[in-house]
């Protein structure tokens, strides 16, 4: 499987890995705010944006294989991954896997633990809508959690942006990662195995992975960073892109000061 991706940027590579139903097109304001730091790579998932779906079964490991094959074609030993909500669960899967190609992990609006019985039936149910109806679903049952109330009063561009992304998502890729997510493990082990920096970032009104569900994942490694973005809901990235590429540049200025440089 080749992923398509997008890049920016020399020097330290760090993969972004994109929320659900997105692709790397959500990336845009860190590849433009990064680059001077780092270098910035964002693949599109199996199945969304430019990258094929394939025929293998549903898997978070899997899509982390595929981002261990991405650097191998881009010829990167190790690099910092991060993702951000179904990009996270995707980060954690890549830790678990090749712990040894990893730098630093961030981990944005995602959470460690399985879904409960019901978070699995309601991505099932969601999975069946489109490939039976096509994605309307999403625009009801998923685009109103995944921004924050204030991005919705204050910032109709963002939402709209948003609202093109989801309504673009192909429905064979929509049940797929549905699936995918459904079926992950409990990860709060990989995080404890950590050798590596870990910053965990979460918008402040974010009701899908809380700052609780954040506060979690950051404690549960020794030397874990949690930064938590005011006035953001579940796409921090998106609707704050400022305050997330602040929070990023000073963390990897600081913990990987070594491979990246100062911004400005």
């Amino acid at each position: 499987m080749q992923l398509y991706s997008r890049s920016a940027g020399t020097g330290l590579p760090v993969v972004l890995l994109h929320a659900f139903p997105l692709s790397s097109a959500m990336w845009l304001a860190q590849r433009e705010g990064l680059s001077s730091l780092c270098r910035v790579i964002t693949p599109d998932l199996r199945g969304f944006g430019g990258s094929r779906l394939g025929d293998d079964e549903p898997s978070v490991d899997l899509m982390a294989d595929d981002v261990a094959r991405l650097l191998d074609a881009e010829g990167i030993d190790r690099a910092v991954i991060g993702g951000l909500s179904m990009g996270g669960y995707v980060t954690m899967a890549f830790c678990r896997r090749h712990p040894d190609r990893v730098q630093g992990v961030l981990l944005a609006d995602t959470k460690a633990g399985p879904d409960p019985q019901p978070a699995r039936d309601n991505r099932e149910r969601i999975a069946r809508a489109v490939l039976e109806r096509g994605c309307a679903v999403l625009l009801t049952d998923v685009l109103p959690a995944l921004i924050g109330p204030t991005t919705k009063e204050r910032r109709a561009m963002v939402l709209g942006r948003v609202k093109g992304l989801v309504q673009s998502a192909p429905p064979g890729a929509v049940a797929w990662a549905q699936r995918a997510m459904a079926a992950r493990p409990d990860s709060f082990e990989t995080l404890a195995g950590l050798k590596v920096p870990l910053l965990v970032i979460v918008g402040e009104e974010d009701e899908l992975a809380t700052p609780a569900d954040a506060e979690a994942m950051a404690r549960a490694v020794p030397e874990g960073r949690l930064e938590v973005i005011p006035k953001a809901g579940h796409l921090s990235a998106v609707e704050q892109p400022e305050a997330f590429n602040a929070a990023v540049a000073e963390w990897l200025t600081t913990e990987l000061g070594g491979g990246a440089r100062p911004l400005g």
